[in-house]
C-alpha cells in the first residue's frame, strides 16, 4: 500500500474494544468516488503530517475518557468509525455495534455519516455492515477526515481485527507544514491507489490547501502564494503530466 503502510500500527498492550460537524455549505457528494475525489487529496496530505507526529510509537485506546495514546505526551481524542473483523472481513459500523457498550459522544460521526449515506443514496455509509478488506479502510478513513476536518484518521489493529477512529487535536494540526512541493508526491500516489476522475479530484485538493486554479481545456494551474503547478489531462480526464 506504499504510503498507506505506515498508518497500520499493532500494540502488545491494545484495547481491542471534541466532534466535528459537517460543512453545510458543501454540495453532497452522491457516491463513494465523488467523496474520494472531494476529500481524498487532503486527507492523504494531512496523513503524512499525523504519521510524523505518532512515529512508530504503539497505540493505546481509554475508551471511557475517548482517547488514543501514542505514548504519554501523544494522547488525543477520538471517535470511532467502526470496526473489521479479519477472519471474515467483515465491517461494522460504530452505530450499528449494539453489543459494545461504546459511548454515545465517540460515535457521533458513524451517525453522522449514516444520516449523510441516507440521505444521498451511498449504502457504503447507511448499510450496518459488508464485506471488507483492512486496505480498504483507508477509504473509509480518508473521507471521514475529510468531511469531518479531522487532524488524521487512524486503523488500530488488534490482532482479531481493527478498529477506525479519526482524531482531530489543535496540536496536531499546528504541526502541519506548508508544502507546495508534497503535492506532486501526494497526488499520484491518490490517484494510484484509488478509482476516480484525476481532474475533479486534483481541483478539490488545491482548493482545501487555498489554492486558486485555473482550467482550460485539458489543464489545470493552480497558484498560492509564488508556487505555481500545473497539470494535464487526457481526454477521459486522467492525469498524464503533473509539474510545479
Amino acid at each position: 500500500m506504499g504510503i498507506f503502510s505506515k498508518l497500520f500500527t499493532k500494540s502488545d498492550k491494545a484495547i481491542p474494544d471534541g466532534n466535528q460537524e459537517l460543512q453545510p455549505k458543501e454540495t453532497p457528494c452522491k457516491t463513494e468516488q465523488e467523496l474520494i475525489e472531494r476529500y481524498g487529496g487532503i486527507a492523504l496530505d494531512k496523513q503524512i503530517d499525523f504519521g510524523e507526529i505518532i512515529g512508530n510509537n504503539n497505540w493505546n485506546v481509554d475508551m471511557q475518557q475517548g482517547i488514543i495514546s501514542f505514548g504519554p505526551n501523544l494522547v488525543f481524542p477520538i471517535q470511532v468509525l467502526g470496526t473489521i473483523a479479519h477472519s471474515s472481513q467483515t465491517w461494522l459500523w460504530a452505530w450499528a455495534n449494539t453489543m459494545s457498550g461504546l459511548p454515545p459522544n465517540l460515535i457521533e460521526q458513524s451517525l453522522q455519516l449514516k444520516k449523510y449515506g441516507e440521505d444521498n443514496g451511498i449504502s457504503l455509509l447507511s448499510n450496518h455492515t459488508f464485506h471488507f478488506t483492512k486496505d480498504k479502510l483507508h477509504l473509509l478513513g480518508m473521507m471521514a477526515s475529510g468531511m469531518f476536518h479531522s487532524s488524521g484518521y487512524y486503523i488500530a489493529d488488534y490482532g482479531q481485527g481493527a478498529m477506525l477512529v479519526t482524531i482531530k487535536d489543535s496540536r496536531i494540526d499546528k504541526e502541519r507544514t506548508e508544502n507546495h512541493h508534497r503535492i506532486l508526491t501526494v497526488f499520484p500516489q491518490l490517484i494510484s491507489q484509488f478509482d476516480m476522475n484525476h481532474k475533479n479530484a486534483l481541483k478539490s485538493y488545491l482548493d482545501a490547501k487555498g489554492y486558486s486554479y485555473t482550467e482550460k481545456e485539458n489543464t489545470v494551474t493552480g497558484t498560492k502564494n509564488q508556487n505555481t503547478l500545473t497539470a494535464q489531462f487526457d481526454h477521459l480526464a486522467r492525469l498524464i503530466n503533473l509539474k510545479g
